[in-house]
């Protein structure tokens, strides 16, 4: 049976080199394309807003109110950054800070009704860009395409946790 290659074996010797070459080449034209347009979506939503916002909104939306360690956690990058990423989306009434039901010195990180209104508004609008985006493919190609992609990103994010690999290599999916 044959086992999986070595995670420090280079990789180019593994199948067609011509072939990982060109993928490298498309993921870095699709990562600053996705950077360019932020995939924000379309009409006046478009760039509105950034990256980190859209994901913690997203995950706060999909597993509810938590405290900041365990949001840290869920996506991978260090408390400090989600404090810093969060900040403003209190500031602007997106996410309400509360006390822990349990611990009244922790904090509670929850999405506020305005936060799940403008998330709707922005989901909608990336929604919109992606139909125009895939209009012509067929059903089953763009089902394709997503299940590779999620299974690429989850790739990236386990390779995150290969001893010597260093966090700054790839960013989680989240």
């Amino acid at each position: 049976m044959p086992t999986p290659p070595d995670m420090s074996m280079d990789m180019t010797t593994v199948g067609d080199t011509g072939l990982l070459d060109a993928l490298q080449h498309e993921v870095a034209v699709f990562a600053r394309r996705a950077e360019q347009t932020r995939l924000g979506g379309v009409g006046q939503v478009r760039n509105s807003m950034d990256r980190a916002a859209y994901l913690l909104l997203n995950r706060l939306d999909k597993e509810g109110p938590m405290g900041v360690k365990a949001l840290a956690a869920s996506m991978g990058i260090d408390s400090s950054t989600v404090t810093r990423q969060v900040a403003p989306l209190v500031d602007t009434g997106l996410v309400k800070r509360t006390s822990h039901p349990e611990d009244g010195r922790a904090v509670v990180l929850q999405l506020s009704p305005r936060g799940l209104a403008r998330l709707d508004e922005v989901r909608s609008s990336r929604r919109q860009l992606m139909a125009e985006l895939t209009q012509d493919w067929e059903p089953e190609e763009r089902e394709t395409f997503c299940a590779l992609l999620t299974r690429f990103n989850g790739a990236l994010s386990a390779r995150m946790t290969v001893p010597g690999a260093s966090s700054a290599d790839s960013e989680p999916a989240s």
